[in-house]
Protein backbone atom coordinates (compact mmCIF):
# COMPACT_ATOMS: atom_id res chain seq x y z
CA UNK A 1 0.00 0.00 0.00
CA UNK A 2 1.43 3.25 -1.21
CA UNK A 3 2.58 5.47 2.22
CA UNK A 4 1.74 8.99 0.62
CA UNK A 5 -0.50 9.54 -2.33
CA UNK A 6 -2.29 12.86 -4.36
CA UNK A 7 -5.72 12.12 -5.37
CA UNK A 8 -7.58 14.65 -8.19
CA UNK A 9 -11.26 15.07 -7.51
CA UNK A 10 -13.62 16.85 -10.89
CA UNK A 11 -16.81 17.45 -10.55
CA UNK A 12 -19.48 20.34 -9.54
CA UNK A 13 -19.78 21.88 -6.25
CA UNK A 14 -23.63 21.80 -4.85
CA UNK A 15 -25.63 23.42 -2.24
CA UNK A 16 -28.02 21.03 -1.44
CA UNK A 17 -31.55 22.81 -0.14
CA UNK A 18 -33.74 19.81 2.24
CA UNK A 19 -37.51 20.55 1.82
CA UNK A 20 -39.13 18.12 4.48
CA UNK A 21 -42.79 17.44 3.58
CA UNK A 22 -43.06 17.81 7.64
CA UNK A 23 -41.33 17.99 11.00
CA UNK A 24 -37.98 19.36 11.38
CA UNK A 25 -34.84 19.38 9.41
CA UNK A 26 -31.82 17.92 11.26
CA UNK A 27 -29.89 20.52 10.39
CA UNK A 28 -32.20 22.37 12.62
CA UNK A 29 -31.84 20.41 15.38
CA UNK A 30 -28.24 20.54 15.44
CA UNK A 31 -26.61 22.89 12.35
CA UNK A 32 -23.33 22.50 10.84
CA UNK A 33 -20.22 23.68 13.62
CA UNK A 34 -17.58 25.99 12.64
CA UNK A 35 -16.40 28.15 9.98
CA UNK A 36 -18.46 27.36 6.42
CA UNK A 37 -21.75 26.44 7.47
CA UNK A 38 -24.53 27.08 5.48
CA UNK A 39 -28.03 28.20 6.28
CA UNK A 40 -30.23 25.99 7.88
CA UNK A 41 -32.05 23.28 5.51
CA UNK A 42 -29.04 24.01 2.91
CA UNK A 43 -25.35 22.08 3.13
CA UNK A 44 -22.50 21.00 0.94
CA UNK A 45 -22.98 19.05 -1.63
CA UNK A 46 -22.06 17.48 -4.86
CA UNK A 47 -18.56 17.11 -5.05
CA UNK A 48 -18.31 17.84 -1.53
CA UNK A 49 -19.49 14.68 -0.81
CA UNK A 50 -16.20 12.93 -2.30
CA UNK A 51 -13.63 15.85 -1.25
CA UNK A 52 -15.19 15.17 2.57
CA UNK A 53 -14.69 11.60 2.43
CA UNK A 54 -10.99 11.69 0.92
CA UNK A 55 -10.26 14.40 2.92
CA UNK A 56 -11.35 12.87 6.40
CA UNK A 57 -10.05 8.92 4.83
CA UNK A 58 -6.34 11.32 4.10
CA UNK A 59 -3.09 9.05 5.80
CA UNK A 60 -0.05 11.18 6.64
CA UNK A 61 1.01 12.84 3.59
CA UNK A 62 -1.74 12.69 1.10
CA UNK A 63 -2.29 15.25 -0.73
CA UNK A 64 -6.39 15.85 -1.64
CA UNK A 65 -6.77 18.65 -4.46
CA UNK A 66 -10.17 19.27 -5.37
CA UNK A 67 -11.00 21.66 -9.11
CA UNK A 68 -14.32 22.74 -8.60
CA UNK A 69 -16.16 26.19 -8.99
CA UNK A 70 -18.17 28.39 -6.03
CA UNK A 71 -20.05 31.07 -6.63
CA UNK A 72 -18.45 34.42 -5.92
CA UNK A 73 -21.15 35.09 -3.25
CA UNK A 74 -20.13 31.27 -1.93
CA UNK A 75 -16.30 31.02 -2.27
CA UNK A 76 -14.87 32.31 1.23
CA UNK A 77 -17.19 30.14 3.17
CA UNK A 78 -16.30 27.01 0.75
CA UNK A 79 -12.83 27.34 1.26
CA UNK A 80 -13.59 27.90 5.59
CA UNK A 81 -15.23 24.52 5.30
CA UNK A 82 -12.39 23.57 2.88
CA UNK A 83 -9.76 23.93 5.60
CA UNK A 84 -10.97 21.05 8.04
CA UNK A 85 -9.55 18.85 6.16
CA UNK A 86 -5.29 19.18 5.98
CA UNK A 87 -4.73 17.33 3.11
CA UNK A 88 -7.13 19.14 1.45
CA UNK A 89 -5.16 21.69 -1.12
CA UNK A 90 -7.62 24.24 -2.05
CA UNK A 91 -5.39 25.89 -5.04
CA UNK A 92 -7.50 24.29 -7.76
CA UNK A 93 -10.60 25.60 -6.34
CA UNK A 94 -11.72 28.72 -8.60
CA UNK A 95 -14.71 31.76 -8.21
CA UNK A 96 -17.77 31.51 -10.63
CA UNK A 97 -19.17 34.72 -11.81
CA UNK A 98 -22.96 32.50 -11.84
CA UNK A 99 -24.27 31.10 -8.44
CA UNK A 100 -23.07 27.90 -6.82
CA UNK A 101 -25.38 25.13 -8.60
CA UNK A 102 -28.22 24.55 -5.95
CA UNK A 103 -30.20 21.25 -5.92
CA UNK A 104 -33.50 21.47 -4.27
CA UNK A 105 -34.86 18.31 -2.84
CA UNK A 106 -38.71 17.71 -2.21
CA UNK A 107 -39.97 15.02 -0.05
CA UNK A 108 -42.71 12.77 -1.25
CA UNK A 109 -45.75 10.75 0.05
CA UNK A 110 -44.28 7.83 0.28
CA UNK A 111 -40.52 8.52 1.14
CA UNK A 112 -39.79 9.10 -2.43
CA UNK A 113 -38.35 12.68 -3.33
CA UNK A 114 -38.03 15.31 -6.44
CA UNK A 115 -34.60 16.48 -7.53
CA UNK A 116 -34.68 19.99 -9.09
CA UNK A 117 -31.68 22.04 -10.23
CA UNK A 118 -31.00 25.11 -10.31
CA UNK A 119 -27.89 27.17 -11.58
CA UNK A 120 -25.61 24.77 -12.98
CA UNK A 121 -22.18 25.64 -13.33
CA UNK A 122 -20.41 25.78 -16.98
CA UNK A 123 -17.87 22.97 -18.25
CA UNK A 124 -14.89 22.99 -15.87
CA UNK A 125 -12.09 24.05 -18.15
CA UNK A 126 -9.31 21.71 -19.06
CA UNK A 127 -6.66 23.87 -18.72
CA UNK A 128 -7.80 24.19 -14.68
CA UNK A 129 -7.46 19.99 -14.77
CA UNK A 130 -4.54 19.82 -16.97
CA UNK A 131 -2.13 21.78 -14.14
CA UNK A 132 -2.64 19.36 -11.80
CA UNK A 133 -2.65 15.64 -13.35
CA UNK A 134 0.65 14.79 -11.91
CA UNK A 135 -1.26 12.68 -9.39
CA UNK A 136 -1.92 8.80 -8.24
CA UNK A 137 -5.83 8.43 -8.71
CA UNK A 138 -8.94 10.65 -9.69
CA UNK A 139 -12.44 10.53 -9.09
CA UNK A 140 -14.45 12.17 -12.06
CA UNK A 141 -18.17 12.34 -10.31
CA UNK A 142 -20.76 14.30 -12.91
CA UNK A 143 -22.63 15.50 -10.05
CA UNK A 144 -24.76 17.64 -12.73
CA UNK A 145 -23.82 16.02 -15.88
CA UNK A 146 -22.07 19.45 -17.33
CA UNK A 147 -19.39 18.92 -15.04
CA UNK A 148 -16.88 18.66 -17.77
CA UNK A 149 -17.38 17.92 -21.57
CA UNK A 150 -16.37 14.43 -23.41
CA UNK A 151 -13.73 16.34 -24.63
CA UNK A 152 -11.87 17.73 -21.89
CA UNK A 153 -12.23 13.89 -20.66
CA UNK A 154 -10.94 12.55 -23.86
CA UNK A 155 -7.55 15.00 -23.03
CA UNK A 156 -7.44 13.92 -19.49
CA UNK A 157 -7.06 10.30 -21.11
CA UNK A 158 -4.65 11.66 -23.35
CA UNK A 159 -2.26 13.38 -20.57
CA UNK A 160 -2.46 10.51 -18.55
CA UNK A 161 -1.76 7.68 -21.01
CA UNK A 162 0.80 5.35 -19.82
CA UNK A 163 1.06 6.54 -16.54
CA UNK A 164 -0.18 4.88 -13.49
CA UNK A 165 -2.99 7.03 -13.16
CA UNK A 166 -6.50 5.20 -11.73
CA UNK A 167 -9.18 7.18 -12.91
CA UNK A 168 -13.17 6.23 -11.56
CA UNK A 169 -15.86 7.92 -13.19
CA UNK A 170 -19.30 8.11 -11.26
CA UNK A 171 -22.10 8.43 -14.46
CA UNK A 172 -24.30 10.19 -11.96
CA UNK A 173 -26.29 12.72 -13.79
CA UNK A 174 -24.60 12.02 -16.96
CA UNK A 175 -27.95 9.51 -17.16
CA UNK A 176 -30.93 12.51 -16.38
CA UNK A 177 -31.89 14.86 -18.02
CA UNK A 178 -33.73 18.64 -16.78
CA UNK A 179 -37.28 19.24 -18.24
CA UNK A 180 -39.24 22.70 -17.70
CA UNK A 181 -40.20 22.77 -14.80
CA UNK A 182 -36.03 21.96 -13.78
CA UNK A 183 -36.71 18.46 -12.49
CA UNK A 184 -34.59 15.63 -13.17
CA UNK A 185 -35.83 13.04 -15.24
CA UNK A 186 -33.92 9.38 -16.26
CA UNK A 187 -32.66 9.01 -20.18
CA UNK A 188 -30.66 7.10 -22.20
CA UNK A 189 -27.11 8.74 -22.91
CA UNK A 190 -26.12 7.72 -26.71
CA UNK A 191 -22.41 8.23 -26.17
CA UNK A 192 -22.04 6.18 -22.94
CA UNK A 193 -19.51 3.89 -24.13
CA UNK A 194 -17.65 6.78 -25.19
CA UNK A 195 -17.25 8.03 -21.40
CA UNK A 196 -16.26 5.15 -20.05
CA UNK A 197 -13.37 4.22 -22.52
CA UNK A 198 -10.03 3.42 -20.84
CA UNK A 199 -11.30 4.54 -17.52
CA UNK A 200 -9.78 2.33 -14.69
CA UNK A 201 -13.33 1.80 -13.41
CA UNK A 202 -17.17 3.03 -13.73
CA UNK A 203 -20.08 3.54 -10.84
CA UNK A 204 -23.79 3.55 -11.67
CA UNK A 205 -26.21 2.84 -9.53
CA UNK A 206 -29.29 0.33 -10.31
CA UNK A 207 -31.31 2.80 -11.93
CA UNK A 208 -28.76 4.64 -13.68
CA UNK A 209 -26.99 1.69 -15.05
CA UNK A 210 -30.42 0.45 -16.49
CA UNK A 211 -31.42 3.46 -18.55
CA UNK A 212 -28.25 3.84 -19.76
CA UNK A 213 -28.01 2.37 -23.20
CA UNK A 214 -30.20 3.02 -26.24
CA UNK A 215 -31.02 -0.20 -26.45
CA UNK A 216 -32.47 -3.21 -24.15
CA UNK A 217 -29.79 -4.44 -22.26
CA UNK A 218 -29.31 -6.70 -18.96
CA UNK A 219 -26.78 -4.95 -16.48
CA UNK A 220 -25.10 -8.16 -16.70
CA UNK A 221 -24.58 -7.02 -20.83
CA UNK A 222 -24.07 -3.24 -20.11
CA UNK A 223 -21.21 -4.13 -18.12
CA UNK A 224 -19.65 -6.37 -20.30
CA UNK A 225 -19.80 -3.52 -22.80
CA UNK A 226 -17.82 -1.38 -20.19
CA UNK A 227 -15.08 -4.05 -19.79
CA UNK A 228 -14.26 -4.33 -23.68
CA UNK A 229 -13.75 -1.03 -23.53
CA UNK A 230 -10.31 -0.73 -21.29
CA UNK A 231 -12.45 -0.77 -17.58
CA UNK A 232 -11.53 -3.07 -15.20
CA UNK A 233 -14.48 -2.62 -12.52
CA UNK A 234 -17.98 -1.68 -13.17
CA UNK A 235 -19.92 -0.52 -9.96
CA UNK A 236 -23.58 -0.81 -9.40
CA UNK A 237 -24.42 1.17 -6.13
CA UNK A 238 -27.47 -0.40 -4.65
CA UNK A 239 -28.22 1.37 -1.59
CA UNK A 240 -28.95 -0.72 1.42
CA UNK A 241 -28.87 -3.97 -0.43
CA UNK A 242 -25.35 -3.65 -1.13
CA UNK A 243 -22.74 -2.93 -4.25
CA UNK A 244 -21.88 -5.31 -7.11
CA UNK A 245 -18.93 -4.94 -8.96
CA UNK A 246 -18.28 -6.61 -12.62
CA UNK A 247 -14.71 -7.43 -13.40
CA UNK A 248 -13.54 -9.26 -16.32
CA UNK A 249 -11.36 -12.95 -16.51
CA UNK A 250 -10.21 -14.61 -19.50
CA UNK A 251 -13.01 -12.52 -21.27
CA UNK A 252 -16.21 -13.81 -18.65
CA UNK A 253 -18.10 -11.58 -16.92
CA UNK A 254 -17.26 -12.00 -13.70
CA UNK A 255 -19.78 -10.79 -10.78
CA UNK A 256 -19.21 -9.82 -7.10
CA UNK A 257 -21.71 -9.23 -5.03
CA UNK A 258 -20.75 -7.30 -1.57
CA UNK A 259 -24.10 -7.10 0.78
CA UNK A 260 -25.38 -4.10 2.27
CA UNK A 261 -24.37 -3.98 5.85
CA UNK A 262 -27.30 -3.82 8.67
CA UNK A 263 -27.49 0.05 9.94
CA UNK A 264 -30.02 1.96 11.62
CA UNK A 265 -30.48 5.46 10.38
CA UNK A 266 -33.02 8.44 10.16
CA UNK A 267 -30.41 10.30 8.33
CA UNK A 268 -30.29 11.98 4.75
CA UNK A 269 -29.16 9.48 2.38
CA UNK A 270 -27.96 11.59 -0.19
CA UNK A 271 -24.45 11.52 -1.16
CA UNK A 272 -23.76 8.12 0.19
CA UNK A 273 -23.06 7.19 -3.55
CA UNK A 274 -20.51 10.27 -3.90
CA UNK A 275 -19.13 8.72 -0.50
CA UNK A 276 -18.84 5.06 -2.18
CA UNK A 277 -16.88 6.28 -4.99
CA UNK A 278 -14.23 8.20 -3.19
CA UNK A 279 -13.52 5.54 -0.86
CA UNK A 280 -13.51 2.92 -3.43
CA UNK A 281 -10.68 5.02 -5.63
CA UNK A 282 -8.58 5.78 -2.51
CA UNK A 283 -8.65 2.05 -1.42
CA UNK A 284 -7.56 0.82 -5.33
CA UNK A 285 -5.23 3.48 -6.18
CA UNK A 286 -3.52 2.43 -2.57
CA UNK A 287 -2.92 -0.73 -3.79
CA UNK A 288 -5.95 -2.77 -2.89
CA UNK A 289 -7.63 -5.06 -5.37
CA UNK A 290 -11.16 -3.92 -6.85
CA UNK A 291 -13.39 -6.66 -4.90
CA UNK A 292 -11.70 -5.65 -1.83
CA UNK A 293 -11.94 -1.66 -2.59
CA UNK A 294 -15.67 -2.57 -2.80
CA UNK A 295 -16.16 -4.14 0.20
CA UNK A 296 -13.97 -1.46 2.22
CA UNK A 297 -16.19 1.21 0.29
CA UNK A 298 -19.43 -0.04 1.33
CA UNK A 299 -18.36 -0.10 4.71
CA UNK A 300 -17.34 3.67 5.03
CA UNK A 301 -20.74 4.21 2.94
CA UNK A 302 -22.78 2.62 5.57
CA UNK A 303 -20.97 4.15 8.44
CA UNK A 304 -21.71 7.25 6.43
CA UNK A 305 -25.54 6.61 6.76
CA UNK A 306 -25.19 6.38 10.38
CA UNK A 307 -24.35 9.93 10.66
CA UNK A 308 -26.45 13.31 10.20
CA UNK A 309 -24.43 14.66 6.94
CA UNK A 310 -23.15 17.80 8.97
CA UNK A 311 -21.24 15.15 11.12
CA UNK A 312 -20.18 13.02 8.05
CA UNK A 313 -16.66 15.12 7.90
CA UNK A 314 -13.84 14.12 9.80
CA UNK A 315 -15.62 10.75 10.93
CA UNK A 316 -13.47 8.22 9.06
CA UNK A 317 -10.51 6.51 9.78
CA UNK A 318 -8.34 4.90 6.46
CA UNK A 319 -7.07 1.68 7.53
Amino acid sequence: MKAAMKLLVIGHLCIDVAHPRSGVHESQVEPPPGDGALPVGECWGGIANAIATLGSLAAKGDVVIPVCGAGRDDLEAFRSWLAQFPAVDPGAVFSLDLPTNRMHVYEQDGGTRVACTRDISPPIPYERIRKVLAVDGIVINMVSGADITIETLDNIRMDIRGKSVAVHLDYHHLTTGINEKNERFRRPLPDWRRWAFMNTSVQCNESEIAGLALERLTEEQTAGHFLTLGVKGVVVTRGAKGVTLYTSEHKKVIRHDVAGLPVQTDSDVTGLGDVFGAAFLRSFAAGTELAGSAVYANGIAAQAATLPRAKRAGYFQFQ
